[in-house]
C-alpha cells in the first residue's frame, strides 16, 4: 500500500483547515493511500518531519499550510538524498506558489490534485546555507510578513499585510550594496530586492513570464526614490509588473551575490518567513530539484520537454 506523510499547520490562515482534514484524510484513504497525519508543534517542526518522511521512505509528502510551512518541509526534503514528492494543500494566507503550480485554494479540490496529479520537477532556490520555494527578499516590507501575529492575519487575511505596509511608511530607508551576477557589477542605493520563481509574490505583485523549471531566477530591485511622489509612483509600476520604471532593476539569472555595504546588517525573508541578516547572500537556483503534485494535464509555467 502506499503511504503519506501528512503534516499540517492547524495555525495557518484563517486555521480553517482543522475543519476538513477529515474529508481530505478519507480522499487519499479512497484513492489507497495509508495516512501518517502529524501537527506541527514548533517553527522547526515541519523541517524535521520532511526528513523523517524521506528518510522512511514514504511515497508522499504532503503539506497542509502555509507558504511558510511548504517552505520549512523543502528545507527538509532538500537536505536528504532521497527526495520524495510534495504535495500542498494550501491553508495560509496568500499561498503564493500554490498559484503557480496551478493547485486550487479549495482544500479538497487541492486534495484531489494530489491523489490524481503527477509529479513534476520544480526549480527551488538556495539561500546561503537554505533554500526557499519561490522568493526571497530584503527592504521595504518584507519584515511585514514575519512580525504581523498569526492571529491579525487569520482574522483581517491580506489587510493585515497592507496595514501593516502603511504603517511602516515612514521607516523605509534605503541600503547601499553589491549586487554581481554572471560579468555584471550593480551598486547604489535600493529600498527594496527579491529573487522570485513565481506568478505572485504577498498575494499583490503579480510576475510575467516565469517557468518553474528553467533553472533561471527573477530579480527585482528598486532603487531610492527622491520623494515621496515617486516612490508611489515606482511602487504602482512594480504592482502592474511594468519593469520599465527608471528606479526598477530587472534581469534574469540562476546565481547572484548581494552584498551589504552598510555597517548594519539588515533582514531577509524566505518565502514569508524570517531569513536572517548575513552580510554576503549567494542566492542560486537549483534546477528541477524537487518534484510536486500537479494537475495532470495543467498548462503550468512548465519548459516543454
Amino acid at each position: 500500500m502506499k503511504r503519506i506523510y501528512f503534516v499540517v499547520n492547524l495555525v495557518a490562515g484563517k486555521a480553517v483547515i482543522s475543519k476538513k482534514l477529515g474529508v481530505i484524510i478519507d480522499e487519499f484513504v479512497k484513492e489507497g493511500y495509508e495516512v501518517t497525519v502529524h501537527t506541527t508543534q514548533s517553527g522547526g517542526d515541519a523541517v524535521e518531519q520532511a526528513v523523517y518522511a524521506c528518510k522512511e521512505g514514504y511515497d508522499l509528502l504532503v503539506v497542509a499550510g502555509g507558504d511558510g510551512t511548504l517552505s520549512q518541509c523543502l528545507q527538509g526534503v532538500m537536505g536528504c538524498e532521497k527526495k520524495i514528492p510534495i504535495g500542498y494543500v494550501p491553508a495560509g494566507s496568500t499561498n503564493d506558489f500554490a498559484k503557480s503550480l496551478g493547485i486550487p485554494s479549495d482544500q479538497l479540490k487541492a486534495a484531489k490534485v494530489i491523489t490524481h496529479g503527477k509529479p513534476v520537477l520544480c526549480d527551488v532556490g538556495g539561500f546561503n546555507d537554505n533554500y526557499f520555494s519561490y522568493v526571497a527578499a530584503f527592504g521595504a516590507f518584507t519584515n511585514i510578513t514575519y512580525e504581523t501575529s498569526q492571529k491579525v492575519k487569520n482574522v483581517f487575511g491580506h489587510a493585515a499585510y497592507i496595514a501593516g505596509g502603511a504603517a511602516h511608511l515612514g521607516s523605509i530607508k534605503a541600503k547601499p550594496m553589491r549586487i554581481e551576477y554572471k560579468d555584471k557589477t550593480i551598486e547604489g542605493d535600493f529600498v527594496y530586492g527579491m529573487v522570485t520563481n513565481t506568478a505572485s509574490v504577498a498575494g499583490m505583485i503579480n510576475m510575467k513570464n516565469f517557468l518553474l523549471d528553467d533553472g533561471i531566477f527573477e530579480v527585482t530591485l528598486i532603487r531610492k526614490p527622491k520623494n515621496a511622489a515617486e516612490l508611489g509612483k515606482t511602487a504602482l509600476a512594480l504592482l502592474k509588473n511594468d519593469m520599465t520604471d527608471k528606479n526598477i532593476v530587472f534581469f534574469r539569472t540562476d546565481e547572484v551575490t548581494i552584498t551589504n555595504l552598510s555597517d548594519k546588517p539588515f533582514s531577509w525573508t524566505r518565502d514569508g518567513e524570517y531569513g536572517g541578516e548575513e552580510v554576503v547572500n549567494r542566492i542560486c537556483c537549483h534546477k528541477k530539484a524537487v518534484p510536486f503534485m500537479v494537475r495532470g494535464k495543467s498548462r503550468l509555467p512548465f519548459e516543454k520537454d
